[in-house]
């Protein structure tokens, strides 16, 4: 790449692809730390936010997919701050902050303080009907187990561990039973994911790195349970020592805008030049120019387009898209780095979200909603109680529960038309909250190819895609595909990637 004359552009063309939360960001970030550059957003659809979408009907306040996000991480709440949001978001109802599991046809609490792979109380877990007494106690034998030798790191992994799957780590630590009823409906709620292989390295690091320090889960918490090679656990005391009463997962870190997840969407657009936003322009190819630049190519013939030449060049682009299209796009132009981009695999999801009268659900909805595990046999991941979690969104004496689909164990039933999945997701609710008659409203969102599937390796796969993206300095590659799939996550990466591109200027 000839730097030279890119950085002796007065006045940069910069050209964000994607019009998700991650191009948002990027775009915005961009007016940031450039604000002298013609910047140009490129959005395929006829509308921004990507899968982030906020409809409202009949009174109901309706997420298409996600409906909040975590503090844990800072990203998305700092960036809430600066575009002068942060006083609208709402945190969950704390008197309601628990979640159930179905086992047996039932819904059952998941115990009090249960996270992922890890209680942070003992007697909520002993005293609960989410797992056999055989299961209980093969979990609290986790301590006796022998931590994983340490094994040649594969490629880009690092610290000499090999990458191990979700579920085989869950087994292993925790027993068949633990990992069956409890760790692999919790993960599936998160990433839709087959838990045989999802990789451990890139979505619970934490836990592999309490099983390298403390050789168990849960020693950490509770250090007078017995240590590696221990007779017996007839020392162990099992008080509680975690004020922790939440299950399933940490509520008390879930934000949400009061108005929906739109009004991020809608204020990060808000903030980029009206004149630098182009929808229905879809990019069907990328190609490097001579002279630094790039050759972005477009699709003129949709009747809705708005782009007048099927060709036009920028200095910088950042690609913003699932990683798949990125391949697409790349194909002629970096085939190598194409190649390991269209390797992330995907899952789909469909969310069927139900409005009903609170007269006629007999379960009391006292907490957010529950997971399915595969054991189970149903047709659904899982069911959210929204308006349980935050207000306004649904009317008065009436509930909204959003129902998930799919995803990568079940991806035939994202094809169901869409009759059949409202009838579905009924059936399901009918039997486990006892509902009685039809929903009031109904809403289907369908969302293919849209979550990827960090499956073993995937760090490595990271690592190398960065490495050979930075053969291309004025080219950077943003979203969900790489270091996350929650937005402060996108939001991150779309920053990561605007800095990248602004230091070819500064």
């Amino acid at each position: 790449m000839n730097s030279a004359t890119t950085l002796a552009r007065a006045a940069p063309r910069i050209a964000v692809i994607g019009g998700g939360i991650t191009g948002l960001a990027a775009a915005h970030r961009i007016t940031e730390l450039v604000p002298h550059a013609e910047l140009a957003l490129f959005e395929a659809s006829s509308r921004l936010g990507g899968v982030l979408d906020t409809v409202e009907l009949d009174g109901f306040l309706i997420e298409r997919s996600a409906d909040n996000f975590l503090t844990k991480s800072p990203h998305a709440l700092e960036l809430c701050r600066r575009l002068g949001i942060a006083e609208q978001l709402l945190s969950t109802d704390e008197t309601r902050r628990r979640a159930f599991v179905v086992r047996a046809g039932r819904l059952v609490p998941i115990p009090a303080g249960f996270f992922l792979m890890s209680p942070r109380k003992l007697w909520p877990l002993l005293a609960s009907p989410a797992l056999s007494l055989a299961g209980k106690l093969r979990l609290l034998a986790e301590p006796l187990i022998p931590r994983l030798k340490p094994s040649p790191a594969g490629r880009g992994q690092g610290e000499g561990d090999a990458d191990e799957s979700v579920a085989s780590f869950a087994r292993r630590r925790l027993g068949r039973e633990t990992f069956e009823r409890l760790v692999q409906p919790l993960v599936a709620g998160i990433y839709t994911a087959d838990p045989e292989k999802l990789s451990m390295a890139a979505t619970m690091p934490e836990f592999l790195a309490q099983e390298r320090a403390h050789g168990s889960l849960l020693r950490l918490r509770f250090p007078s349970l017995p240590r590696e090679g221990a007779p017996s656990l007839r020392t162990a005391r099992f008080s509680d020592q975690s004020p922790n009463t939440v299950s399933g997962a940490r509520y008390a870190l879930f934000v949400a805008p009061k108005h929906g997840m739109a009004t991020l969407v809608n204020t990060l657009a808000n903030r980029i030049p009206p004149s630098s936003i182009r929808l229905n322009a879809l990019v069907t190819s990328i190609t490097p120019q001579p002279d630094a630049r790039w050759q972005l190519n477009f699709n003129t013939q949709h009747p809705a387009s708005r782009i007048q030449h099927p060709a036009s060049s920028f200095d910088a682009l950042i690609v913003s898209l699932p990683s798949h299209a990125a391949a697409g796009l790349l194909q002629a132009s970096a085939p190598e780095l194409s190649a390991e981009l269209a390797a992330i695999e995907y899952a789909g999801c469909a969310v069927v979200s139900l409005g009903f009268q609170r007269r006629q659900i007999a379960h009391p909805l006292d907490g957010f909603g529950f997971v399915v595990p595969q054991v189970e046999r149903r047709r659904i991941i899982a069911a959210s109680f929204a308006s349980q979690k935050f207000p306004g969104r649904a009317p008065e004496d009436a509930v909204l529960i959003r129902v998930f689909i799919g995803g990568a164990l079940q991806p035939e039933l994202l094809d169901l038309p869409d009759d059949e999945l409202r009838q579905l997701a009924i059936d399901e609710l009918r039997g486990l909250l006892h509902i009685t008659g039809e929903p009031l409203v109904m809403d289907i969102a369908r969302w293919p190819r849209s979550m990827p599937q960090y499956h073993v390796g995937h760090l490595a796969r990271v690592a190398h895609i960065e490495q050979l993206t930075t053969r291309h300095p004025t080219l950077a590659l943003a979203g969900n595909a790489y270091h996350g799939v929650g937005i402060p996550q996108c939001i991150a990466s779309a920053h990561a990637a605007a800095e990248d591109i602004a230091s070819c200027f500064s």
